[in-house]
């Protein structure tokens, strides 16, 4: 009968409808029957009671009268609680532990403060501790002796913990904690190891955010692990068993500065092990509560109409209806009240039902994915928050969702609803409630739960192989289908990073817009800035090597970089309500007139106190530059102030900078794109990801080993008394109307802001990053080099066996990078961020431009602004995929940062080296590329100042940068510019330059040559130790070798500066004094001796060879070739002198003491095979010309050996010979001692000391014998 009524469409009064249960945690498929419709269609009122609170049916009797809430008490206490109110007595057994409690209520498993080694504090109830001591150690007060336990550690950072079981016989000390000793047991997945006296490899690495279960199984006497549910297998099998009393205990022993909480059994574990039990014993009642939120799920499936509900609940619903509305607020109120009431049951039940039952309840309404059922989560919200009650409990709620960002990881069958996504929509949708909001705020760990909310769990390794199980690179031998599954998963993953992005911004600006209710009223963004600063002086010295504890995690770091990020490039809405205006560009891409209030970094705020500044630190500047009152000002600037208004660009111009382009925004168009960028990167000069600041000089050549030589103190002591680059007319400083702290929170604090959190957390990431790439280049090129020797199996059977070890090693090592890689180009290089952090950049250097013009300002600006800009410039320079083409990326937007790294690089007013030296070293990257040098030499700052600026700048401390960036320079001039492989583009413009420079300013020429040669001379005697050094050792150390290669590579690249000295400047060396020549004369000699000697000739060719280096990197040619063109080009001065007087090459080079080694120096010149490193027949006409020249020397040289014994034969010896040299007359006497030597000697060494080497006094004048006689 009911068939026949179904298929006609009509519903019979008899008709039986099938109602579903739909607890997420019920998976049974039974249904229940519930019969008879009244008269009027409508199921009776008890029977909808009845499936309310899963009563049996007819167990209600008729109802009469009204449903309020004493009819649903009634019902509660005769029918519901009978059936579910001793739900908890059936306990599993619990027998096999002792909790030592020595307070009032039930035991509470917790740290035994006597066991306690070191000093650990309890940062938050319950249980998350950090350890301030150098090593820290405890025990809980839980013996077990049988049975199986386990426990659950949440990582706060990803340090040195040691997490297992110990007997109360294990000793703890500063040093020795759990697993050191016999009867102790522990897993640290730091160094992922375990440990029972002696370490041994186990388990995998962790990460901030995992969750370590620690679980022993008394029965089998095992210990295992679980990372995040998963297993890591048996740690430790056939331990010792123990009676009662002498079981054993939690225990964990932490490094200094390391932070995990601890949950015993205090609220549900977030990854629970089948068969195993909490230490601490769950509350009374949790089972009822738990039925009670049951009972309110079928009470809103009875009203929802969500798209998932079966044919049968659709038709029960159409009879049902009014009824359940007017049942729905007696029976929720009443559902409320029996909560509540049973939660002040027992104080430990609020959080466990809060964090556990609660929680799943209202996940499971507001759903997971979208669209989210934001309406029946607002009944719910309205019913609990009419209690009182409702005030600490939604406080555990919030603490949930916060601990679940941080433990939540991503799956990819869950994209892109996945991973802390969730729990950021929920928290979100609760914190749009005002009580909720002040609730949160007055907490206590109001900054602590803030941060887990911006906290993102990094996936290891092993994290990485799940989320992309198949990886594909260009070349790679893999299968065709992983490269469109792997773009298919970056997609993914980028889509579920991005929803995440989405929520902890709109978190955000729920803090910023949400108005606290305090006396004196505040304004929106005082609760954001409060903690910004908290945040920001608790991270103080977080760049550090050992940085200091309680600092927060990374991933709060940049998660926070990235809101901000998000709000001053994209924009955002300060007040609550208001509606977003599409057309107003954000803060940072805004054109027009720029401000910045002073006050942000002329007062010491305590956030900012030992925050270094370009001057030093801020007590110091306090004194030698006083504010007087300029903290209370804003200035203001015009943006891209240039008199150049044809070529500006602007955001107000027509022609737009880069952050303004329409360029292909997808990030995930295909791995394929991507992914070959990195690939070609990775076989070219550079790497594909870009370096962090304190690493750009490794751009600078193939390999430098600057910070492998010791730097001799600087001496450099010239600057430029001129940094500006832009007339005052543009800028003017006005009064600050507010002081920043009563003021609305102004986008100038989030840039302040911004530039640390960049400075002390996104900057590492991105040195990471940098380094998965170089790696993965590193490791495809040893894969393909194997391959090619598999394929021609020129080898034998245990040669080629050893090969396929070897590429399967390779292939891993490619696999792990390139997933790496991926990561972080998903995680890091999202359009929008790219586009965000290049108006970043043009802001700050605009900014620092400005500031440079006002002294007493300048040296107040954090050195972070500065570091933050270079790193921020390199990382887009460098980034994967590319912002923007390098043909534009500096001309249409950056070229301020030319005139700025430029201007700066030896500005005295920076006290940090290291910081000009950061600007230096841009620079020597930077004309390396053709399309940036070109903008170098179009920057009219760059052409007026960088040419003397890095003449003085060439001390003893920043030689490398400056000697890298002449050589690019001078590219293309000499004898060495035949080289294969030299660039064929040059800077004449800046030859020119140069030249004029050294021609007008002849004291800063002089100081520069001698400074060249005595770190040429220095350089090639460490090479010459270095080769003695291995060859005493009959070894070749990897260090000593590499040591060796790069102080050649630097001699050679110094020589090649000397050579272009006398190209472009000959008359230094052959008019005037002759010292400079006979200086060059002797350091060629010097290095020909070293270059040709016998002795070293086998070992010097097996030291210098490298993998993967071409024979012209390490050939002899490489440093013999600039000698040549030293010699060539003086001969070619000397010649095309017209008039003046000219020094004698040739007599110079016969008169040196040494003729045998100039003799054979030179024939080793004209011999020398230079087809293997010079191109073409060029060189051949210059070889002729050496050869006339050694003709020449020969000639002299007999005549002057002639003379010398014909002198010698008539004549007895001259006493007054120079003592110095013991080959030239003593012709000059010092002033005031009357010393003598002869003048060379001593114009020499006053070039580098003023004393006099007889007796130490200052020389005050050197008076010549030809002078007096004159005279």
């Amino acid at each position: 009968m009911a068939e026949d009524s179904l298929r006609g469409g009509g519903l019979s009064s008899g008709l039986a409808v099938i109602l579903k249960g739909k607890d997420s945690k019920d998976s049974s498929s039974k249904t229940r029957l519930v019969p008879c419709f009244d008269d009027s269609g409508h199921q009776p009122l008890e029977r909808t009671i009845e499936y309310i609170f899963g009563l049996p049916e007819k167990s209600i009797g008729p109802v009469d009268g009204p449903v309020d809430s004493g009819l649903i008490r009634t019902i509660f206490r005769n029918h519901f609680s009978k059936l579910h109110l001793n739900s908890d007595a059936s306990v599993i057994n619990r027998d096999g532990i002792c909790v030592v409690h020595h307070g009032v209520g039930p035991p509470v498993v917790d740290l035994e403060e006597y066991s306690i080694c070191g000093d650990i504090r309890i940062v938050k109830p319950s249980l998350v501790l950090e350890s301030l001591a150098l090593f820290s150690s405890a025990r809980a007060n839980a013996c077990i002796w049988k049975g199986k336990w386990m426990y659950e550690v949440t990582l706060e950072t990803s340090g040195i913990l040691q997490l297992g079981w110990a007997t109360i016989a294990c000793p703890f000390t500063d040093q020795k904690g759990v697993g050191d000793a016999d009867d102790s047991y522990a897993f640290d997945g730091r160094r992922v190891s375990k440990w029972n006296k002696e370490a041994e490899p186990y388990g995998q690495s962790w990460v901030a955010g995992d969750v370590i279960g620690c679980c022993i199984d008394l029965n089998c006497d095992e210990i295992s692990f679980f990372r995040n549910g998963v297993s890591l297998g048996i740690a430790f099998s056939g331990i010792r068993k123990l009676g009662p009393g002498f079981g054993y205990y939690p225990a964990i022993s932490i490094s200094q500065g390391e932070r995990c909480e601890l949950n015993f059994g205090a609220y549900p574990f977030k990854y629970p092990i089948e068969g195993f039990l909490p230490l601490q014993e769950p509350p009374s009642g949790r089972s009822f509560a738990a039925q009670l939120l049951k009972c309110f799920s079928r009470l809103l499936d009875l009203q929802s109409d969500r798209n998932d509900c079966s044919l049968a609940d659709k038709l029960m619903r159409v009879k049902r209806f009014v009824p359940v509305e007017e049942l729905f607020h007696p029976v929720s109120s009443a559902i409320c009240d029996e909560f509540f009431s049973i939660l002040e049951q027992d104080p430990r039940l609020p959080e466990y039902i809060g964090r556990g039952a609660f929680l799943s309840f209202v996940m499971g309404v507001f759903r997971i994915q979208t669209p989210h059922d934001c309406s029946s989560l607002d009944r719910i919200l309205n019913v609990f928050l009419e209690f009182r009650q409702s005030s600490l409990f939604f406080e555990h709620v919030i603490a949930a969702l916060a601990c679940g960002c941080k433990t939540s990881t991503l799956m990819l069958t869950e994209c892109p609803y996945s991973g802390a996504y969730p729990y950021l929509a929920l928290a979100c949708h609760l914190l749009r409630r005002e009580e909720l909001m002040v609730q949160w705020w007055r907490s206590l760990y109001f900054e602590f739960l803030f941060e887990g909310f911006l906290s993102c769990r990094s996936p290891n390794l092993q994290d990485l192989q799940q989320l992309m199980p198949v990886v594909w690179w260009p070349g790679s031998c893999e299968e065709v289908s992983y490269e469109s599954s792997m773009g298919l998963t970056v997609a993914a993953l980028s889509e579920a990073l991005n929803k995440i992005e989405e929520k902890q911004r709109d978190l955000c600006l729920l803090v910023i817009q949400f108005i606290p209710p305090v006396s004196p009223p505040q304004l929106p963004g005082s609760v954001f800035r409060r903690f910004l600063q908290n945040l920001l002086l608790k991270n103080r010295g977080a760049d550090r090597t050992l940085a200091p504890h309680g600092v927060t995690r990374n991933s709060v770091l940049v998660s926070l970089f990235a809101v901000i990020l998000h709000f001053l490039s994209e924009g955002f809405n300060m007040l609550k309500g208001s509606k977003a205006n599409h057309q107003d560009a954000g803060f940072l891409h805004r054109g027009g007139q720029h401000k910045f209030p002073l006050t942000l970094f002329l007062r010491n705020d305590p956030h900012r106190a030992d925050i270094a500044r370009l001057g030093g630190s801020f007590n110091h500047l306090s004194k030698s530059y006083p504010t007087n009152g300029q903290e209370e000002e804003v200035i203001r600037w015009e943006e891209d102030c240039s008199d150049d208004e044809d070529n500006r660009v602007t955001h107000a111009t027509k022609k737009k900078p880069c952050c303004c382009l329409t360029y292909d925004a997808d990030l995930t168009r295909t791995l394929k794109e991507r992914v070959k960028n990195a690939v070609k990167s990775s076989h070219g000069q550079c790497s594909s990801m870009p370096e962090s600041s304190s690493h750009v000089s490794a751009e600078c050549s193939t390999e430098t080993f600057s910070e492998e030589i010791a730097d001799k103190p600087s001496s450099s002591d010239h600057s430029e008394s001129e940094f500006g680059y832009r007339p005052l007319r543009f800028i003017s400083i006005t009064p600050q109307e507010n002081r920043i702290s009563s003021a609305t929170l102004s986008e100038e604090e989030l840039l302040d802001a911004l530039l640390l959190l960049y400075h002390i957390g996104v900057a590492p990431n991105f040195k990471q990053a940098s380094y998965y790439m170089s790696h993965q280049s590193q490791s495809i090129s040893l894969l393909e080099e194997t391959d090619k020797q598999i394929r021609e199996r020129a080898c034998t059977g245990s040669q080629l066996r050893r090969l396929k070890e070897a590429r399967n090693t390779y292939r891993e090592e490619v696999v792990n990078c390139v997933r790496h890689s991926v990561w972080f180009r998903i995680s890091l290089f999202s359009r929008w961020k790219q586009r965000g952090m290049y108006a970043l950049c043009m802001w700050v250097v605009q900014f620092l431009l400005t500031l440079s013009k006002m002294d007493c300002v300048f040296v107040y600006i954090p050195e972070f602004y500065l570091e933050s800009l270079v790193d921020c410039f390199h990382v887009l320079r460098k980034s994967d995929p590319p912002f923007v083409p390098s043909t534009i990326f500096l001309t249409q937007g950056l070229s301020s940062f030319v005139t700025f790294v430029v201007t700066h690089f030896n500005d005295a007013r920076i006290s940090s080296t290291d910081l000009r030296d950061l600007l230096l070293q841009s620079i020597s990257v930077l004309v390396q590329y053709k399309e940036y040098l070109e903008a170098f030499e179009n920057n009219e700052s760059a052409m007026l100042h960088m040419p003397s600026a890095l003449l003085s700048a060439f001390d003893n401390r920043s030689w490398i940068p400056v000697t890298n960036i002449l050589l690019r320079l001078f590219k293309g001039s000499g004898f060495s510019s035949l080289k294969h492989g030299e660039s064929s583009f040059s800077s004449v413009v800046f030859q020119g330059l140069l030249r004029d420079a050294c021609i007008n300013d002849g004291e800063l020429f002089s100081t520069f040559l001698n400074r060249l040669f005595n770190t040429l001379s220095w350089t090639m005697t460490e090479f010459s130790v270095s080769v003695r050094e291995m060859q005493e050792k009959y070894q070749l150390l990897e260090f000593q070798q590499r040591k060796c290669c790069v102080i050649f590579e630097l001699s050679c690249n110094l020589a090649r500066v000397l050579e272009f000295c006398t190209h472009a400047i000959p008359q230094a060396f052959l008019s005037g004094s002759d010292t400079n020549l006979r200086r060059l004369t002797e350091l060629i000699l010097f290095i020909l001796n070293h270059m040709t000697s016998a002795v070293d000739d086998e070992f010097f060719n097996l030291s210098l060879r490298r993998h993967g280096k071409s024979s012209e990197k390490v050939d002899r040619g490489v440093i013999l070739a600039p000698l040549v063109g030293i010699v060539l080009n003086l001969l070619d001065a000397a010649e095309d002198a017209k008039c003046g007087k000219q020094h004698d090459v040739v007599s110079v080079f016969a008169s040196m003491d040494c003729p045998d080694t100039v003799f054979y120096g030179f024939q080793y010149l004209l011999e020398y095979n230079w087809d293997g490193c010079i191109a073409g027949d060029a060189y051949l006409r210059k070889l002729g010309q050496l050869e006339n020249f050694m003709s020449l020397l020969i000639c002299r040289a007999s005549s002057k050996e002639a003379e010398t014994i014909e002198f010698g034969k008539g004549t007895e010896t001259e006493d007054n010979v120079c003592c110095i040299c013991y080959s030239c007359e003593a012709d000059a006497t010092f002033l005031p001692c009357s010393h003598r030597s002869c003048y060379g000697c001593i114009t020499r060494h006053l070039l580098n000391c003023e004393r006099c080497f007889f007796c130490n006094v200052t020389v005050i004048d050197v008076l010549r014998d030809d002078d007096q006689r004159s005279t």
